[in-house]
């Protein structure tokens, strides 16, 4: 019993080192957790979305979803990645908002405030996109329309050293991409 449970623990510790040394390695600043593959033409032409969109066109998409009311960012506790009602709202909105726009792939991105380290933010914002992607497969999203990504502390929307800049920051953002 015992060996397995050291077994075990020096496992975990092994991953954990190995991780660390990996992003601290490469020098990236965002964990990727999944990537979108881009729609076949004729899936696109099919849907009537152009092949290739600029980055303008996804940002008016993106701002389209959010004047009506989905794609809009949904905030998190201090070291939490529970969804709110608040939020639950939003992601309704965003799965309605996504039924209607087939041809629409998002990218969920999951940030965190300044406070912890660069690793523990990062794996922080990996699960409150995932919370978010996985509520909106039970809704009925397909998997394939949804990437997440972890900016961790790397994209603040305020830079201020105060609770209330920190609540800003505790979020997960919603974009559009090709």
């Amino acid at each position: 019993m015992i060996k397995s449970l050291v077994k075990g623990l020096s496992i975990s510790i092994a991953l954990v080192l190995v991780l660390s040394l990996v992003g601290c390695s490469s020098g990236a600043k965002s964990l990727k957790t999944e990537n979108v593959p881009s729609p076949s033409s004729e899936a696109v032409e099919e849907q009537g979305m152009p092949q290739t969109l600029t980055e303008t066109e996804l940002e008016a998409l993106t701002h389209q979803g959010q004047m009506e009311g989905a794609l809009n960012p949904i905030y998190f506790g201090f070291n939490d990645y529970t969804l709110k009602p608040t939020d639950v709202t939003i992601l309704d909105k965003t799965a309605a908002w996504l039924s209607k726009n087939p041809a629409v792939k998002i990218r969920i991105e999951g940030n965190c405030d300044e406070r912890g380290t660069n690793e523990y933010n990062l794996a922080l914002g990996e699960r409150r996109a995932n919370a978010a992607k996985e509520y909106l497969i039970i809704l009925g999203v397909k998997d394939d329309r949804l990437a997440t990504i972890s900016w961790g502390k790397e994209k603040p929307l305020d830079p201020n050293h105060n609770e209330a800049a920190w609540a800003k920051n505790r979020r997960d953002d919603f974009t559009v991409v090709k």
